[in-house]
């Protein structure tokens, strides 16, 4: 099958099938026009790959992983270096977490001091005075309804 017809059928676009071969990740072979042809098994690789991906593998890590795999959703044979790259990430996917953990909690400790000050020093707003505020401080409170709003979503 051509990459058109593996990009339907496993709802993956073309430029990330791509991607996944210049990754060594999915095998393509060349026809005599130069396009590429997939076999059926290549319609299972991407969902692996896929899977993989959502676990929060890199395209490095898979690379190493799909020999391993066998299924769809895939199941990985347990071998010692399998494990051993798989551990390795999930320490990473820990650090970045506790990082970020860190960092929010600074976030939340600026906001909290920005508005005690701002309510020792200023009366509550409530938007009918913007024509009257400064500049930079519109700015600035714009800012912060944008930060609020993508809180939301």
């Amino acid at each position: 099958m051509r990459i058109g017809e593996l990009s339907r059928r496993t709802g993956v676009n073309t430029h990330q099938l791509r991607y996944y071969e210049a990754q060594g990740l999915l095998e393509a072979d060349r026809s005599a026009n130069g396009y590429r042809e997939y076999d059926e098994t290549a319609v299972l690789r991407v969902k692996q790959i896929r899977h993989l991906l959502g676990a929060g593998l890199s395209s490095e890590d898979i690379a190493y992983l799909l020999p391993c795999a066998v299924g769809e959703a895939p199941e990985l044979l347990g071998c010692p270096e399998l494990l051993a790259a798989m551990r390795t990430r999930l320490q990473r996917l820990n650090d970045q977490m506790e990082k970020l953990a860190r960092s929010r909690e600074a976030l939340v400790d600026y906001i909290d001091a920005a508005e005690k000050v701002a309510g020792e020093n200023y009366p509550p707003f409530d938007g009918s005075d913007l024509q009257q505020i400064p500049a930079r401080t519109r700015r600035v409170e714009h800012a912060r309804e944008r930060l609020l709003q993508a809180g939301r979503t």
